[in-house]
């Protein structure tokens, strides 16, 4: 293998720094640190409390629960057992977990002691005999977990895990459709590595702290959680705070790995309480998840002084593919700011037409992606698989263009593109104009149905506080920048707008909730 030969699943990256820097942190919670030789001890503990239950090579074990230690330790011992370790979206309705159930079939749920009652409704969906377990994140000596734990062996299981076989079994976010579960194997996490690694842009170093305040059943969060694991690295995991005590976190834990959303970034700067704090040990922002306006990003440079690097990737792809390296964000280039970056080593991205057929340079089409990351499909649904994984390459849902300088633009997502009056409007167009006026905190343009256009061109705001706007002011502002057939046709005010836990607009809602709110 690469950079360490002894890591051929990803339950042997505890196994590995335990015998190197056994001493040295791995993890930092709310109960304190965590060295590499407890979190292999306790990994190995867990991997003997699923054998316990039942849980047999490739068997689904399923955790509903914020961002904790018992987090990572329950997902290394799974590994270390050659299962599956299934992460649930704690913000998803009942109703929503328990398609999400139904589907996966776990044999075992660890519930948070704050999702207990949840978990043990959603249990009884699954189809095979799916026990609760619960661990309590807060107090780790109390809880069924930590009872079973006392009585497990802290030896290594020793199985042999096959590094083909499914180690995450990670679920869409669901902004369309029915949400479908990517069975990412060890393999592919490790080409993602090497991938990286080959990258001269950016290297972990020996010292260096992640702070991880991302979702755990978020691609970005568990991905880039397991990079700075997998070099070494520690990982402070911490649930989502408000940008007042995360700016707080990173005054008192002096991360310097700081992985975040655009709205994170943007809230954790321009929050007033958020002014004199000391923010200097952050060398890295990486953002991802969804596009960052210019002005927001240009503030982050100025206020953090530190490098930035966005990737765009997918769930399907176990996280980045692309990287805006810290040498593009370059103040006085405006342009390149706002692109999502050039592949990694060893990866493709191919701008295509509906036929497949690479597009020249400037013309937009779909983004589809050929990389040693990619999953192994979605599990149980071979028609979903095989329409998005074809030849060897994955078809994105993404829209965008490549620059003469080989750097890539995101423009929209296929299934968003509003068609008016016979033309093809991007929806990221009308929001980027929308935004450029000061009195706008967020927005998201969606394509309404309209009887004389096919479909009208509206935009949702949500106003900065203290601020007045009306929608006369946004459409004229609209009209210098952007094209007419592109220029709102309808703004409509709201309080906030329906998002992912990954910070992205969910716009089949919104577009949903704007058609009736704009049909009366």
């Amino acid at each position: 293998m690469w950079l360490f030969n002894e890591i051929q699943s990803l339950g042997d990256i505890p196994l590995h720094y335990a015998g190197h820097t056994p001493d040295a942190p791995a993890l930092i919670g709310m109960s304190g640190t965590v060295t590499w030789r407890a979190l292999n001890a306790r990994a190995n503990q867990m991997s003997h409390v699923l054998a316990e239950l039942g849980i047999q090579s490739q068997d689904r074990m399923a955790i509903l629960g914020g961002n904790s230690v018992q987090y990572f330790e329950l997902l290394f011992g799974a590994s270390k057992l050659d299962a599956t370790f299934l992460p649930l979206n704690w913000r998803l309705a009942v109703p929503e977990l328990q398609d999400v159930v139904e589907d996966a079939a776990p044999r075992l749920l660890f519930a948070d002691s704050d999702f207990a009652e949840i978990a043990a409704k959603i249990a009884s969906s699954s189809p095979t005999a799916c026990r609760v377990v619960v661990y309590n994140s807060n107090k780790p000596d109390e809880g069924e977990l930590a009872t079973l734990a006392t009585r497990a062996s802290e030896a290594d299981p020793e199985i042999d895990v096959n590094p083909l076989h499914t180690c995450i079994l990670m679920y869409t976010s669901g902004t369309t459709g029915r949400p479908k579960g990517v069975q990412q194997s060890h393999q592919n996490h490790l080409y993602l590595r090497l991938c990286e690694h080959l990258e001269p842009s950016f290297q972990y170093r020996a010292s260096d702290c992640m702070l991880t305040v991302m979702p755990l059943f978020h691609a970005m969060g568990l991905s880039l959680s397991l990079q700075a694991l997998y070099n070494g690295a520690s990982v402070a995991v911490y649930p989502m705070p408000d940008p007042v005590i995360l700016a707080g976190l990173i005054t008192q834990i002096r991360p310097t790995v700081l992985p975040l959303i655009p709205t994170a970034v943007q809230m954790l700067i321009d929050h007033p309480d958020n002014a004199e704090a000391d923010l200097s040990s952050v060398r890295l922002v990486v953002y991802a998840g969804s596009s960052i306006t210019v002005p927001v990003l240009k503030r982050a440079i100025q206020r953090l002084g530190c490098e930035f690097i966005q990737f765009y990737g997918a769930t399907e792809t176990c996280s980045g593919v692309t990287f805006l390296r810290p040498a593009d964000h370059r103040l006085d280039d405006e342009a390149r700011l706002k692109s999502c970056g050039a592949p990694l080593p060893l990866m493709e991205i191919r701008v295509a037409n509906e036929q497949g057929e690479e597009l020249p340079n400037g013309q937009v089409g779909e983004f589809l992606i050929r990389s040693p990351s990619l999953c192994e499909g979605y599990r149980g649904q071979p028609v979903a698989t095989a329409a998005a994984f074809r030849d060897g390459w994955y078809r994105s849902g993404d829209a965008g263009y490549r620059d003469e300088a080989g750097l890539l633009y995101i423009v929209d997502r296929v299934k968003d593109m509003i068609i008016s009056g016979g033309e093809n409007v991007y929806s990221t167009e009308v929001e980027q104009a929308v935004q450029k006026l000061a009195e706008v905190a967020l927005c998201a343009a969606v394509g309404v149905p309209d009887p004389k256009w096919g479909e009208r061109v509206t935009v949702a705001v949500v106003r900065q506080l203290g601020t007045e706007l009306d929608e006369a002011k946004v459409i004229e502002h609209c009209r210098g920048l952007i094209a007419g057939y592109k220029v709102p046709k309808r703004v409509v005010f709201l309080e906030s707008l329906p998002m992912t836990p990954s910070g992205k607009v969910m716009k089949k809602i919104l577009r949903e909730d704007l058609q009736k709110i704009t049909c009366k």
